[in-house]
């Protein structure tokens, strides 16, 4: 997900782009990919395999360190929420530029499937 960050460079190409820019949108992936990583933990555990797409339960039947393994539910939801408040913070450097960027982190994190 730092790819992804900085990928969306088109955030940062108005002319006087920086290195501060960069890391910011650095800093914004590392948030968004590890709120991806909690909701999917999340989403394993509470979702059936047909809103999923996938083989739900798959993590806890191969005995895999997750989140909700490691910290529960609740916990898991509120650390993914966290990160995406950090991925907010984060793009205060582009103003109003950034807000498809915002609704991205605002749907890994809400998403239901």
């Amino acid at each position: 997900m730092r790819y992804c960050g900085r990928a969306s460079g088109w955030v940062a190409s108005t002319p006087g782009a920086d290195g501060d820019q960069l890391n910011a949108l650095s800093l914004y992936g590392e948030h968004v990919g590890l709120a991806f990583q909690i909701v999917d933990d999340v989403l394993d555990v509470e979702q059936p395999s047909e809103a999923l797409g996938k083989t739900a339960g798959k993590d806890a039947e191969q005995k895999k360190i997750t989140f909700p393994a490691v910290y529960g539910l609740a916990r898991s939801r509120e650390m993914a929420e966290e990160e995406r408040i950090a991925a907010h913070a984060a793009l205060r450097p582009f103003d109003e530029r950034a807000e498809r960027l915002r609704e991205l982190a605002d749907y890994i994190v809400r998403r239901k499937a």
